[in-house]
C-alpha cells in the first residue's frame, strides 16, 4: 500500500513526497477541515429534517480532497452520491448541493462551465459514464481527464468492470477511484469479493492499479497526480484508497453499530486524516488552533447562508418536472402538463 505520511504525521516515504508549497499544504488542510465541518452540519441538518438523502463523508477527507487537489480545473468529475465535497471544491455551489439532497431538480442543474456530471445514484453507473466522456475528450483532442469515484461496493458491480474494460481498450484519459471505506452499507469487503485488493481488479482491464493509504492526503494526492499524467497519455489508472467512514452509510436508516464494533472504530479513529496532516503541518509551524478555528467558523457561516438560499428556493411542482423532460414535449406529456398546471393554480 502506497503511503507518504504515517498515522503519527511522520514522512515515511521521502522519495514520493509531493512537490507542494507551504501555501498549498495549508490550503489542502484548509479544505479538509472545511469539509469535515460541512459534513457535521449536514448530519445535523439531516436529523432536523431539513435535508433529504445524505451520505456522510467524515474519515474520507484525505481520499476525496487529496485526489481532487491533483486535478486541473478543466478536468471532468463523474461523482457518486457521496462525492459532494469534490464537486463543491470543483465549483458546485453549496446551496445547490442542499437542493440535490432534497431531491429538487435545481440541485441537478450543473452550472455553466463546471465540468461535472450530476451525482449518480445508481451504484457504479458513473464508471460507464466516465469511459464515454473520456472517449469524447480523446476524440476532441482535449488536454483534460475524467475522474470518477465509487465505493468498495461499487467495485462489485458489472458497470465497474465494463467501464474500466472500455477505458483500457480505447486508451482513454480516465482515472477510476474506489474509496474502500470497508463496508458497502453493512457488507464488509471480504463478503463481497474474494480478491485480496480492489486495486488488483485493474489487471483484468489491462490498466494500472494502485492501492493507496486513503487516510494519507499526501499519498492520495501523489498517486492521483501521477494517474492524471498517465491518463493524458492514454493510460487509465484504478486507484484504491483504503479509508474508513466514521458515520453511517447514509442518514436514511443505517445503523453502523449493528455491523461494526467500537474496537474497530477506535482503531480507525487513530488514523484520522485531519489529525495526521495537522500533526505534520504543526511540526513545520504551518498550522495552529487559531487558524483552524477561523476555518470552522467560516464553514458554519457558509452553511447557514447556503441553507437559507436553498430553503428560500421555491418548492418544485409536478409541472416543473414535466417541463424539463425535453425541449419539445410529446402530446401526452403536454396534456399532463396542462392538467397539473390547472391543479396547481387552484
Amino acid at each position: 500500500m502506497f503511503q507518504v505520511l504515517d498515522e503519527n504525521g511522520k514522512i515515511v516515504n521521502k522519495d514520493e513526497m509531493p512537490d507542494l508549497s507551504d501555501d498549498e499544504l495549508q490550503d489542502l488542510m484548509y479544505r479538509m477541515v472545511y469539509t469535515r465541518i460541512l459534513d457535521q452540519r449536514a448530519v445535523s441538518l439531516g436529523r432536523q429534517g431539513r435535508l433529504g438523502f445524505y451520505a456522510p463523508v467524515a474519515g474520507q477527507e484525505a481520499s476525496m480532497i487529496g485526489s481532487h487537489y491533483a486535478l486541473d480545473k478543466e478536468d471532468w468529475i463523474a461523482p457518486g452520491y457521496r462525492d459532494i465535497p469534490q464537486l463543491i471544491w470543483h465549483g458546485y455551489p453549496l446551496w445547490q448541493s442542499y437542493l440535490f439532497s432534497k431531491g429538487h431538480f435545481k440541485g441537478g442543474q450543473i452550472p455553466e462551465g463546471l465540468n461535472a456530471l450530476v451525482p449518480q445514484i445508481i451504484i457504479g453507473a458513473q464508471v460507464v459514464q466516465t469511459a464515454g466522456v473520456a472517449l469524447g475528450l480523446k476524440k476532441k483532442k482535449k488536454d483534460q481527464i475524467v475522474i470518477t469515484y465509487t465505493g468498495d461496493g461499487g467495485a462489485s458491480q458489472g458497470d465497474f468492470y465494463e467501464g474500466m474494460n472500455f477505458a483500457g481498450a480505447f486508451e482513454v484519459p480516465a482515472v477510476f477511484v474506489v474509496q474502500n471505506n470497508q463496508y458497502a452499507i453493512s457488507v464488509p469487503q471480504d463478503k463481497q469479493t474474494a480478491a485480496d485488493t480492489i486495486a488488483q481488479k485493474a489487471v483484468a482491464a489491462g490498466i494500472e492499479g494502485v492501492q493507496v493509504d486513503g487516510m494519507d492526503a499526501l499519498a492520495v494526492y501523489a498517486a492521483t497526480k501521477k494517474a492524471r499524467k498517465d491518463a493524458l497519455d492514454g493510460k487509465p489508472t484504478l486507484i484504491e484508497t483504503v479509508c474508513y467512514r466514521y458515520g453511517p452509510h447514509s442518514l436514511s436508516g443505517d445503523d453502523p453499530t449493528r455491523y461494526r464494533s467500537s474496537e474497530e472504530d477506535g482503531e480507525w479513529e487513530k488514523q484520522d486524516p485531519l489529525v495526521r496532516l495537522r500533526t505534520y503541518l504543526e511540526g513545520k509551524d504551518l498550522w495552529s488552533e487559531e487558524k483552524e478555528n477561523e476555518i470552522v467558523e467560516q464553514a458554519k457561516a457558509d452553511v447557514k447562508a447556503a441553507m437559507k438560499e436553498a430553503e428560500n428556493t421555491p418548492r418544485q411542482k409536478v409541472s416543473d418536472l414535466i417541463e424539463i423532460m425535453g425541449n419539445e414535449l410529446p402530446n401526452n406529456l403536454q396534456e399532463q402538463l396542462e392538467e397539473y398546471r390547472a391543479k396547481e393554480s387552484n
